[in-house]
């Protein structure tokens, strides 16, 4: 589903030049849980980005879908990603002004379904969610555990067939990060694959595998259990 051949990616400045990524080989197969940990600074959210389409690398290779898409213009990654993938934020990344209905709808605003069908699929997604009772509310009346299930609930809205994950239970105490980190297992087990990002090694224990960085480069992986394609 997903391979990474070589791929670096380089930030520069008139000062500096910072080495994010450094020759990375990754591969990860549909259906996985995949962890990605190491410290601050050490290219975890680089790397999400470039896996989710949001970015494009300086060099090496990037296969998504059985597609090079290293080179890839804005626009054509925007396709990539609206059609199959979705994203959990560490801050919820969801609109002030708009209700929770209107929040989840929004993928399915881009992808032109018609207003029954949207109105059919969040219904059913915030009723997955547990959160069907404040679909009229805004982010602001919302807790923070409550924002999150709303966050995951527009990522899945589309069906989409992978989730990066950012840093997703950051924001919330341990509970609430509990519920989330279920939410996904139970998306994974359902056949969505998962790429997260976290600082927690018990989060991490989640996935079927950790891929820990350091310094830009994979130091190591481990795989919980064996795992079948």
């Amino acid at each position: 589903m997903i391979k990474t051949e070589n791929m670096s990616k380089l930030y520069v400045t008139e000062e500096v030049e910072t080495t994010a990524l450094n020759n990375v080989n990754i591969q990860i197969e549909a259906g996985e849980f995949v962890s990605i940990m190491g410290p601050s600074g050490c290219g975890k959210s680089t790397l999400l980005n470039i896996l989710g389409l949001l970015d494009n690398p300086n060099s090496g290779k990037y296969h998504f879908l059985d597609n090079e898409v290293s080179g890839y213009s804005e626009r054509q990654r925007a396709t990539l990603r609206k059609e199959n993938i979705g994203f959990v934020f560490q801050s919820f990344n969801l609109i002030d002004e708009l209700t929770v209905f209107e929040n989840v709808e929004l993928p399915l605003l881009y992808l032109k379904f018609t207003s029954s069908e949207r109105k059919k699929r969040v219904h059913e997604v915030l009723e997955k969610m547990n959160i069907m009772h404040r679909v009229s509310h805004f982010p602001q009346q919302l807790s923070g555990g409550q924002q999150q299930r709303v966050a995951v609930a527009r990522a899945i809205v589309s069906d989409p067939k992978i989730i990066f994950a950012d840093e997703p239970t950051g924001n919330l105490d341990s509970s609430h990060g509990d519920e989330v980190m279920n939410m996904l297992t139970s998306l994974n087990k359902a056949g969505t694959t998962i790429v997260m990002v976290t600082h927690s090694p018990t989060y991490a224990e989640y996935g079927n595998r950790i891929i820990h960085l350091f310094d830009g480069h994979v130091v190591t992986e481990n795989m919980k259990e064996e795992f079948h394609v």
